[in-house]
Order: C-alpha cells, then sequence, then structure tokens
C-alpha cells in the first residue's frame, strides 16, 4: 500500500492551528495536474479560423459537455459548462498521470483520485453548488424535491425522511465510486507485479508458468485502467450535470 501513502516533501513541521499543512506529493501531482490542463486548454484556444488538431481536440471535449448538460439540463445547463469541463478534465487528467511509469520532477506518479479525501471534497463541492442554486431558485419550495409528484399524503411523513437521506448521501456515493474505482485498479496491477517478479525469482520454470501470465494480464488491466480513469471522470460529471438538473428544473 505504500503507492497511496502521502509524504511530505516541503515544510514537513509545518503547522498551523494544529494541523500540519506540509506540500505533499499528493499536493505535488494536484500541481502537476492542474499545470497540465492548463496547457492542454492554452494550446486549443487560439479560435484559429481553420483549427488544428490540438484546437479541434479541446473543441471536442467542450462540445461533448456542453452536449451533456444540454441533454441533462436544458438549455440552463450551458451556464455550468466551465465548472462541469473543469471537474471533468481535472478527474481525467489527474487519473492518467496516475497512470503514469516512470516519475516526474523525480517524483513517482502519485494518484491523488484514490484518496476519499480528494473525490470527497470534489463531490462536496458539486453538493453545495446544488444547495445553492436550489435554495436561490426556489427558496423552501426546493423541499419539495424529497417528496415526489402525486405521493399520497399520508405517505408524505414516509416518503419525506427517505427522499432526504437518498438525497445526503449523494456526495457519499459520488466521491466513494470515484476513489474505489481508482484504488482497486492500482491495487490489481500491485498484485499482478509482484506475481512476475516473485515468478521469475523462483526459477524460470515457475516464471515461465506464474510470471508470464501475469505480466500479459498486467497489460490488459493497464489498457483497462485507462478506460476506467476516463469513465470515471465521465460518470462523475454525469452525474454532478444530473444533480444540477434536480435543482435547476425543480417542479
Amino acid at each position: 500500500m505504500h503507492q497511496f501513502t502521502i509524504e511530505p516533501l516541503l515544510g514537513s513541521n509545518l503547522d498551523v492551528a494544529g494541523f500540519n499543512i506540509a506540500f505533499t506529493n499528493s499536493a505535488l501531482w494536484m500541481l502537476i495536474t492542474a499545470v497540465v490542463l492548463w496547457i492542454f486548454m492554452l494550446g486549443g484556444m487560439k479560435r484559429e479560423l481553420v483549427p488544428g488538431r490540438w484546437q479541434m481536440t479541446v473543441e471536442t471535449f467542450t462540445g461533448f459537455i456542453d452536449d451533456m448538460l444540454e441533454a441533462n439540463v436544458g438549455k440552463a445547463g450551458r451556464k455550468y459548462v466551465p465548472y462541469i469541463f473543469s471537474l471533468f478534465m481535472f478527474i481525467l487528467f489527474a487519473n492518467l498521470l496516475g497512470l503514469l511509469p516512470l516519475g516526474i520532477v523525480g517524483v513517482h506518479p502519485f494518484t491523488f483520485t484514490s484518496h476519499f479525501t480528494v473525490t470527497g471534497v470534489l463531490a462536496i463541492i458539486s453538493f453545495s453548488i446544488v444547495l445553492l442554486v436550489g435554495f436561490y431558485k426556489h427558496g423552501f419550495h426546493f423541499f419539495s424535491l424529497f417528496v415526489p409528484h402525486g405521493t399520497p399524503l399520508p405517505m408524505i411523513p414516509i416518503i419525506f425522511p427517505i427522499e432526504l437521506i437518498s438525497f445526503m448521501v449523494r456526495p457519499f456515493s459520488l466521491g466513494l465510486r470515484l476513489f474505489v474505482a481508482m484504488m482497486a485498479g492500482h491495487v490489481l496491477l500491485e498484485v499482478l507485479s509482484s506475481f512476475v517478479i516473485d515468478g521469475w525469482n523462483a526459477g524460470a520454470g515457475f516464471g515461465l508458468l506464474v510470471g508470464v501470465p501475469s505480466f500479459l494480464l498486467m497489460i490488459g488491466i493497464c489498457a483497462l485502467e485507462i478506460l476506467v480513469a476516463a469513465i470515471q471522470a465521465y460518470v462523475f460529471a454525469l452525474l454532478s450535470s444530473l444533480y444540477i438538473n434536480d435543482a435547476e428544473n425543480l417542479h
């Protein structure tokens, strides 16, 4: 589990109000992810009359998010494109950079989305936007979200707390899904790599019997992890847009 250990890089003894605020490997890779995303966007914002491949790639991603929000939220969803796009791309780049086999600036790749503290904060941000938009647009009528249309009056005392609890669990399930998916994939790769190393250390025969199949399986899992990295970023953005739809289009 060493690959998931958060290690201080600078200011390991720096405490504020009893909390250690050292610059860690997790913070470093968040910074690297933000810089890579900024460079990606900078190269695609040239607005040339005949767009190049880089600009077309950026426009494809933005168009994809725009279409997703329009399908889930409607025309009102366009104002959320910057947030959902940033969320999707940040998670996507974080997941992909965590799969790098070699480090950058001498630091081993670190998948900070494999920590629930990170995914949980991202989920809470989305959840907070839903609450702010819901109460700003609808006031106390927002509570009608917890009473489905057509619910019989005697059933409201039962349905309301069930719907309320289901709503409050959303940020937990949203953050947990991404955290579990990324952590499970990295653990599986670690286990298979130990089979490869231990197999060849045990001898050529055992290496051919266990090491080679494990190595081939690792290649397949790596390809699957790239797909999972994209899918999890999409699912996080999709669910965030669906939650925003509840606040925007409350009936």
